[in-house]
């Protein structure tokens, strides 16, 4: 699998390459206009990124199969750490959520860990419970109060995001162990209430809810993202503004370097440089699920199909809240986005990836 190996590391290349441009060009003027220093969030970003690359070498040199040993250790670590975050004075606070630790210049993000631990332990547990996976009481119980507490703990800061981005990639992991259809039914449908409940009761999940069925109607208000990002599109046109040329970075689309990166991508390099990046994540997708087919060990074709799911699910998310496809949520695209802890495990789980092509080619 070596050629998929080589690939796949090519297209995270170009995702990484893609994303230190973008992140200079989307942030440089908001970074000197409010900290004074137009290369703020660029040199952090990189600083992330050496760490994450450095990251990389102990899980490229490991054998992937010794996780399986640490799975539930990990699991328990990271749902304390779910826990101590939430704790005024422990957690930090940002905006009304608090997702973050922070050491030192570096935030620290729990539920980022959470989501590589998550699919470590899934792909754990079905490896030694696939004779029991079709069992209510032992194999899609147990899994799903695992699953439960992690995202009621991630919800709870909140970031509803990345909740339902666990919930599904276990979902999808025990459909392909190949829980009982019935079971797993039962809890997309049990889920579904849950989570209108959780959009109506916070008033900002309700009004994004709105803007997202017609942005336009409150385009000042809850509304505004969206229509910059839209704004921001529509001005690309098919060859786009040219780099660093765009205007709705200039403090009219928020998060312009993080959640809305694409859109920036999309006014400075038009549709075509919008289309390459989509076509790249397609390559991802279709490459690292290559990789997952081939895995004879289950342990390894769980956790390449659940990194290949996450990443490549993230990233749809992502693209489709920016085009206003989809309602907005707080999800960064991977390699791309600006963002310390989503780039460090993202590249981790890379690292797996490549990780098990190796392993299956010794």
């Amino acid at each position: 699998m070596r050629e998929l190996r080589v690939s796949l590391a090519m297209v995270v290349t170009l995702f990484l390459c893609i994303g230190i441009i973008m992140i200079y060009s989307a942030s440089g003027i908001y970074a000197q206009q409010v900290l004074g220093n137009p290369l703020y969030f660029l040199v952090r970003h990189l600083s992330f990124l050496v760490m994450g690359l450095l990251a990389m070498i102990p899980i490229m040199l490991m054998d992937y199969r010794d996780l399986q040993k640490i799975a539930k250790p990990l699991m328990v670590v990271s749902v304390i750490l779910l826990v101590l975050v939430l704790i005024p004075g422990l957690g930090k606070s940002s905006f009304g959520a608090r997702r973050w630790f922070k050491v030192g210049p570096i935030n620290f993000q729990p539920s980022e860990l959470m989501k590589l631990s998550m699919l470590i332990y899934v792909s754990d547990f079905l490896t030694r419970k696939k004779n029991d996976i079709r069992s209510f009481s032992h194999g899609f119980i147990p899994l799903t109060l695992v699953m439960g507490v992690s995202c009621l703990l991630i919800l709870k800061e909140p970031d509803m995001g990345n909740a339902v981005l666990i919930g599904l990639m276990v979902w999808v992991l025990m459909f392909l162990a190949g829980g009982k259809l019935k079971h797993l039914l039962s809890f997309f449908i049990l889920a579904l209430p849950a989570l209108v409940i959780l959009v109506i009761k916070e008033p900002y999940r309700m009004r994004r809810l709105v803007a997202f069925i017609d942005p336009w109607k409150d385009s000042l208000g809850a509304g505004f993202q969206l229509t910059q990002s839209h704004i921001a599109f529509g001005s690309g046109g098919i060859f786009g503004l040219g780099l660093g040329k765009s205007v709705q970075k200039l403090f009219y689309l928020p998060a312009a370097h993080t959640d809305f990166i694409m859109s920036i991508i999309g006014e400075e390099l038009g549709f075509l440089g919008a289309f390459v990046v989509i076509m790249l994540f397609i390559i991802f997708v279709f490459q690292g699920a290559r990789i997952a087919k081939r895995t004879q060990n289950p342990f390894g074709y769980f956790l390449a199909s659940g990194i290949v799911g996450m990443l490549g699910t993230q990233a749809m998310v992502n693209i489709g809240v920016s085009i206003g496809a989809l309602p907005t949520k707080g999800l960064p695209l991977p390699f791309i986005s600006y963002g310390g802890s989503a780039l460090i495990f993202n590249l981790m789980a890379i690292a797996l990836l490549l990780n098990i092509s190796r392993t299956e080619d010794l």
